[in-house]
């Protein structure tokens, strides 16, 4: 653990600062940013890149690294607590102010107990058991638009197109998302503004039994072909002249499995695709490239 000061004085302040303290990570690259604050359903987005997750445990935890929401002047407050049993081994605030008990906990977990955490995944990463089709390999990053689809309401069908027109900070024009009228996300939310998925997830799936989803049925904007989506997370990519960039795995959830075919869920785990954002605008047609802009 790094200690790292509370840049915010409000509890999403100390929260943040307890968070850059156990990842060790730069304010810069946290999303509390310069000022050092952040809600906790953005930082949960930031984790969910690094196959992490704040959870709440059901009882305070007896071991190892873990946040404790307590009492300081009678407002919110977090700090980092170890030990068994435990006691505060940081205090954002760092000014040696008393702080209560413990009256709720913090731990981080990994969505994914079998990928590393911490760190943004990439093909190093990826074993055969999650790559695409079940087959190590080298990862990808050079490909083509297979398809576009949008949604013009939540759950409505998605409906092709030659091209789209992608807009940095909203999506591409006609789409649900576009709006913010998509089933999920809300404002200030990241990686919303553009969904992949490849091909060949989809065509694996039906191979080992799975159902046979059609690309518009998978309810993402963009279908790959010949492109690692798994290794654009924190990277940014190119859809022909559209800069955009990586934020997290589009895991499937039972909101799409109910919208295709039982067993779908099961059968997109680590495949389901990317959630992006757009970074510069411009049109994207079918047939473009797909390459790395850095």
């Amino acid at each position: 653990m790094l200690p790292v000061r509370r840049r915010d004085p409000t509890p999403a302040g100390a929260l943040s600062a307890c968070l850059a303290s156990l990842l060790e990570a730069a304010w810069e690259e946290t999303p509390a940013g310069a000022t050092g604050a952040a809600p906790l359903a953005r930082w949960q987005e930031w984790l969910a890149a690094r196959n992490l997750r704040a959870t709440e445990p059901a009882a305070l935890p007896g071991a190892g690294f873990w946040i404790a929401e307590v009492a300081r002047d009678g407002a919110p407050h977090h700090v980092v607590m170890f030990g068994a049993p435990p006691d505060v081994v940081w205090d954002p605030a760092d000014d040696g102010a008393p702080v209560g008990p413990p009256r709720a906990a913090l731990v981080l977990a990994a969505l994914d107990p079998l990928l590393p955490t911490g760190r943004l995944p990439h093909s190093g990463l990826l074993t055969a058991a999650h790559s695409i089709g079940g087959a190590t390999r080298e990862a990808r990053a050079a490909g083509t638009v297979a398809g576009l689809f949008v949604a013009p309401a939540a759950e409505a069908p998605c409906r092709p197109l030659e091209a789209a027109d992608a807009v940095a900070g909203r999506g591409l024009r006609g789409d649900r998302y576009f709006e913010g009228a998509g089933t999920f996300g809300s404002p200030g939310a990241t990686g919303h503004e553009l969904t992949l998925i490849a091909a060949e997830a989809l065509e694996a799936m039906a191979a080992e039994g799975g159902p046979a989803v059609a690309p518009a049925d998978a309810r993402r904007n963009v279908v790959t072909r010949s492109v690692d989506l798994d290794a654009l997370v924190g990277r940014r990519f190119l859809l022909g002249e559209v800069e955009c960039v990586g934020r997290r795995w589009c895991e499937p959830c039972a909101h799409l499995q109910r919208l295709t075919a039982p067993g779908a869920l099961r059968g997109l785990v680590h495949r389901g695709g990317l959630r992006a954002d757009i970074l510069r605008s411009g049109t994207v047609r079918l047939g473009d490239g797909v390459r790395l802009a850095d």
